[in-house]
This record gives structure tokens, C-alpha cells and sequence, in this order.
């Protein structure tokens, strides 16, 4: 086939796509093995949460990111990608780098074949490796975003507990103050009963009595701060 296809739109799932025109670095897409997939994905709409064979390339637990920096050799290594393939791609990615930007990409290519070959590197142990590197990629992507998902679940379930618990507090506190101001009530109603006693005897009779008693005290006197003695 003639039809030439960007980076982005080749090997589908393991390249994310770009937005710089594809005429710049193009392939043949018989030099690359395809995916099963025809459909390319997008790192800012791929659904990582979604379980993908990718989430099981780890042969060990891969380390958890540090303030947002990554220790890729570990990811890589977890993945089990070993030092020598790891090597093989960051040479391969120095070289490219090194090239001139404004140089043909047929002759980029020829460049870094003959490199490669100069090295005795087999391009498809790279290309092999290259893959490795990307699929640890992707499930590292999809185990943090699973991880993610998790831990918000699980905070979302502390938080309604915690909301609950708030209700039942607030519950509670209302109950007692409801309970405060019933007993305001009764027991303010019991005193006007009782007072029809005071109020029959007469307020000087009172008065006298209140004073001259140990067990009473003056209203006045505790209103003022100063309870009879």
C-alpha cells in the first residue's frame, strides 16, 4: 500500500496522537507491526479507568509516583523491561534527537539504520523494546488511574459517613435543645401554679419570710451577683 499514516495513527493504542502535521516524519505503515485495533486513542479522552491488558504487564509492583516525578527505569523495570533494552531505546532516542531538525525523513531513516546496524543493535529488538517500554507506560497510566478511582470511591464513602455521623449530631443537638425549651415551659407553668400560694399571702408576708429563712434566698440579691448569706 501507498497510503502513508502519522506516528499518531500508527500501531493503534500504543501511539498517542499528535496534533503537528503529519507531513513532516511519516512511515510506511508495512515497517511497523499494526495492532489489532484500527482506531487510535488520545491520551486527553482514553478511558484508563477501563480494565486493559495493559494493567497486567507488571511482573512486580511498580513504584507509586513522588511529587509528581516518575522513576521510569523502575516502572520499566517492573514491566520487565531490562537494562540492556531500556539502553537500546534511549540510545535510539539520543540519536534522533541528534539529527537536524529540517533533515529528510528518508534520509533519518537511512542515518539511524546504519547507526544501528554500526552497533550491532538489531532494529527489531529496538522497536520490540520501544513497544515494552510503551505498554508499561500505558498500564502504569491505567493502574494509577484505577488506583485513583479507588481512593476517591472509598473517600466518597468516608465522606457520606462522616455526613451522616454531622446529621446525627446536629440531630442530636437539636433534640436537646428542643428538650430545653419544653422544660423552660413546664417548668415555668408549675411556678405560676405554685405562685397563686406566694401571690395569696401577699409580696411584703413573702418578702419576710424568704429573709428571715436560711433555706431561701432574695431573687434580688442573685439577680445583682450577690446571693444572701
Amino acid at each position: 500500500m501507498n497510503d502513508k499514516k502519522s506516528w499518531g495513527s500508527t500501531v493503534a493504542g500504543w501511539f498517542i496522537e499528535r496534533d503537528e502535521p503529519a507531513a513532516t516524519e511519516t512511515i510506511e505503515t508495512g515497517d511497523v507491526p499494526q495492532s489489532p485495533s484500527v482506531d487510535t486513542f488520545s491520551s486527553a479522552t482514553a478511558d484508563y479507568s477501563t480494565p486493559s491488558p495493559t494493567q497486567t504487564v507488571f511482573q512486580t509492583a511498580p513504584p507509586r509516583p513522588a511529587g509528581g516525578q516518575v522513576d521510569f527505569v523502575a516502572v520499566f523495570s517492573a514491566a520487565g523491561v531490562d537494562a540492556d533494552e531500556q539502553q537500546r531505546v534511549a540510545r535510539t532516542t539520543e540519536l534522533l534527537r541528534s539529527l537536524p531538525a529540517g533533515t529528510d525523513a528518508a534520509i533519518k531513516k537511512q542515518i539511524v539504520e546504519a547507526s544501528l546496524k554500526a552497533f550491532g543493535v538489531p532494529i527489531e529488538k529496538i522497536i520490540e523494546a520501544t513497544v515494552e517500554e510503551i505498554q508499561a507506560l500505558d498500564g502504569y497510566i491505567r493502574n494509577g488511574a484505577a488506583d485513583n478511582e479507588k481512593l476517591i470511591q472509598e473517600s466518597d464513602a468516608r465522606i457520606k459517613q462522616y455526613e451522616q455521623e454531622i446529621k446525627n449530631i446536629r440531630s442530636v443537638m437539636q433534640h436537646s435543645v428542643d428538650e430545653q425549651q419544653n422544660l423552660i415551659k413546664v417548668c415555668n407553668d408549675k411556678k405560676l401554679e405554685v405562685q397563686q400560694v406566694l401571690e395569696f399571702f401577699g409580696q411584703d408576708k413573702v418578702a419576710s419570710v424568704v429573709k428571715a429563712s436560711p433555706k431561701l434566698h432574695d431573687p434580688s440579691e442573685q439577680a445583682a451577683g450577690n446571693p444572701a448569706s
